[in-house]
């Protein structure tokens, strides 16, 4: 794929930004009504938190998931950083298909039976929130480096070793300004 533009660039950026922004927010509300659900001694408040969850936890973080996948494949595959070129985004590729899998075969179900025992979604309450927030820190940080070496072919070395001498130039670049008389 083509490296994307600067417009472009920045416009998936900011919608990856956004999406992951969402998804730990829903993951924080998650964390809110589960609690909630957990501690209250009213019987109501309990069932409409588990209620709440019902409605709004897995599609829309499914979305969010999602959103955040596609604009970061996107971002890969259209900046320096590709998808399988550095640590730290094939990291972050591997959080978000995990992650997305997992709101749908153990959160979807989790929810489904909290009813009778919210304290089975508290792991995904800590764990979640735990993973965004270190896919996060990866962006920032961007640790480890490469996964591979770039290996070079030493007859291309040796080709530009030569080119370089026939023309006189080290590098590639401007011509030196020479003083005119």
């Amino acid at each position: 794929m083509t490296r994307l533009g600067i417009r472009t660039r920045k416009t998936f950026l900011v919608a990856h930004i956004v999406a992951a922004g969402a998804w730990i927010g829903i993951d924080a509300v998650l964390g809110i009504l589960v609690t909630t659900a957990l501690v209250t001694g009213d019987a109501g408040v309990r069932t409409t938190s588990l209620a709440a969850l019902g409605l709004f936890a897995v599609w829309p973080m499914l979305t969010a998931a999602v959103l955040t996948l596609a604009t970061g494949v996107v971002l890969g595959l259209g900046t320096r950083y590709g998808l399988l070129r550095y640590w730290w985004v094939a990291v972050k590729l591997v959080i978000n298909v995990l992650m997305a899998v997992l709101i749908l075969v153990a959160l979807r179900p989790g929810i489904a039976q909290a009813t009778a025992d919210p304290q089975g979604l508290l792991y995904p309450v800590v764990v979640a929130p735990a993973l965004l927030l270190f896919a996060s820190v990866l962006s920032v940080f961007k640790p480890w480096g490469r996964i591979r070496k770039e290996h070079h072919d030493p007859a291309r070395r040796h080709d530009r070793a030569d080119q370089a001498l026939r023309t006189g130039r080290r590098r590639r670049g401007p011509e030196p300004v020479r003083a005119g008389r």
